[in-house]
C-alpha cells in the first residue's frame, strides 16, 4: 500500500493558472509523476481572473512558487510579467510554461514540443519534401506553425475562416523565416489544398466535446486526403474525434492531442524539476485513467 503524502511546509509548489481551470488534466498528469519519483511537491490548479494575474505572480513570487502551467486565456497576457522569455515562447506569442530562476519568471512554450513529438518518434519521417495543411489561424496554429517548420515541412498552409485574421497571421511571422514556407488560405481553398497534405492538422474546436458529431470538413472534402497521410486533432475528448474517424476511413494515421498534452507536460516538468528524464508512462496512464480511456 502507497503511504499517503503529507504535505508540509517543506513541499514545493507548481501548479497550473488559468480562468476556468477546474477541468484541467494537468494536476493528474503531473501529481502522478511527483509520487512515482517520490518527491516533496505538489501540483494545484490555480482559478485566476485576468485581472487578478499580475498580484497572483507577485503572490507566487512571494510564497516561492517553483513553476506553473499557463492556460487560457492568461497565454500571451502573461508575457509582459516575466523577467525573461525563451525565443521560442517568442515566435510563438504565447507562454505556457513559467519557471522560477534566480529569482526571476522565466517563460517558455512546450507547446512546439508536445506537438512534435510523436513526429519525432512513433511517426518520423523525413519531412522535407512534405506539405503540411493546419485548420484554424489561433494560438494553437502558431506551435503548431514553429513545430511543423522545425520539422522542416516544404511547405505549410494555414486556412481560417476570417480574411482579416488570417492576414495579421501571416504577418506576425513575416520577420521570421518562417515566412518563406508559410501561406494562408480561405476555407474555401481547402479543395484544393487536401490532396497535397502529408499532415492534416486541426486546432479547431470544432468536433469537441460536447459537439461530437461535428467534423471542420465536411466528407468530401476529407475524401480527397491522399492514403498514408497523418491527420492530427489537437482535441482529445472524444477519443476519436469525427474528423479523425473520416480520416482513418481515407486510410490515413491518426493522432489525437492526448500525446500533444502528455508530452508538453513532460517538457514543463522536465524544466520545473531539472532533470532530463521523468515517468511519460506514469503521466500518460494517469491521463487515460482519468478521462475512462483505459
Amino acid at each position: 500500500m502507497t503511504k499517503e503524502k503529507l504535505i508540509t511546509g517543506k513541499t514545493k509548489l507548481l501548479g497550473v493558472i488559468g480562468h476556468p481551470v477546474e477541468h484541467s488534466l494537468s494536476p493528474a498528469m503531473h501529481n502522478a509523476a511527483i509520487a512515482h519519483l517520490g518527491l516533496d511537491y505538489v501540483y494545484l490548479p490555480f482559478p485566476i481572473e485576468p485581472q487578478n494575474l499580475e498580484v497572483a505572480i507577485a503572490g507566487f513570487a512571494a510564497i516561492d512558487v517553483v513553476g506553473f502551467s499557463v492556460t487560457i486565456p492568461h497565454k500571451q497576457a502573461i508575457m509582459p510579467l516575466l523577467s525573461k522569455i525563451t525565443p521560442l515562447a517568442q515566435t510563438i506569442g504565447a507562454v505556457n510554461t513559467v519557471s522560477r530562476q534566480n529569482n526571476q519568471w522565466v517563460g517558455t512554450n512546450t507547446d512546439i514540443e508536445g506537438f512534435i513529438a510523436p513526429l519525432q518518434t512513433t511517426y518520423q519521417q523525413d519531412w522535407s519534401q512534405k506539405v503540411a495543411v493546419i485548420l484554424g489561424n489561433g494560438g494553437a496554429a502558431r506551435a503548431v506553425v514553429a513545430g511543423c517548420h522545425q520539422l522542416g515541412f516544404a511547405k505549410i498552409h494555414v486556412v481560417g475562416r476570417n480574411v482579416q485574421r488570417l492576414q495579421e497571421f501571416a504577418n506576425s511571422w513575416s520577420n521570421s523565416p518562417i515566412s518563406e514556407n508559410l501561406q494562408v488560405h480561405q476555407w474555401e481553398e481547402l479543395p484544393k489544398l487536401i490532396p497535397q497534405a502529408n499532415l492534416l492538422v486541426n486546432t479547431t474546436p470544432i468536433g469537441m466535446y460536447p459537439k461530437v458529431d461535428e467534423s471542420p470538413l465536411s466528407l468530401e472534402v476529407i475524401a480527397n486526403l491522399p492514403k498514408g497521410a497523418i491527420a492530427y486533432d489537437l482535441i482529445y475528448i472524444p477519443k476519436p474525434t469525427q474528423f479523425l474517424q473520416q480520416a482513418e476511413k481515407q486510410g490515413a494515421i491518426a493522432i489525437d492531442g492526448l500525446e500533444m498534452l502528455v508530452q508538453q507536460g513532460v517538457a514543463a516538468l522536465k524544466i520545473w524539476l531539472q532533470q532530463e528524464t521523468v515517468p511519460v508512462e506514469v503521466m500518460r496512464q494517469a491521463l487515460q485513467k482519468h478521462l475512462g480511456l483505459d
